[in-house]
């Protein structure tokens, strides 16, 4: 495994919004896809967003339309730009890779904690 680099997590309000980074390196020379999680105190993570080696973009239904998954291919660093923060997005996010048989993806990181208030 490859350990990534998660940044920009922190303390809100509800309403208010974050960019979380993540730095994979070599996820572009790879060509892996990427992918941010999340997890709930006790609970098995939860994916949230991906992102092709294309650079085509699904998130999940419950943030569609608040957080937007993006990528600097220059620099091997995929972004979560949160707006709208609502309380029950506070969690441990993290950025793992995915691939398509090549099983040069296995990225790991501590992730980073975002922690909405009401």
């Amino acid at each position: 495994q490859i350990q990534v680099f998660e940044s920009g997590g922190g303390s809100v309000q509800a309403g208010g919004s974050l960019r979380l980074s993540c730095t994979a390196p070599g996820f572009t020379s790879n060509g892996c896809g990427m992918d941010w999680y999340r997890q709930y105190t006790g609970k098995e993570r939860e994916w949230v967003a991906s992102i092709t080696p294309a650079g085509i973009t699904t998130h999940l239904d419950s943030v569609k339309g608040r957080f937007t998954m993006s990528e600097d291919k220059a620099v091997d660093t995929v972004y979560l730009q949160m707006t709208s923060l609502k309380p029950e997005d506070t969690a441990l996010y993290s950025c793992w890779g995915h691939d398509f048989g090549s099983g040069a993806c296995s990225y790991w990181g501590r992730g980073t904690q975002v922690t909405v208030a009401s």
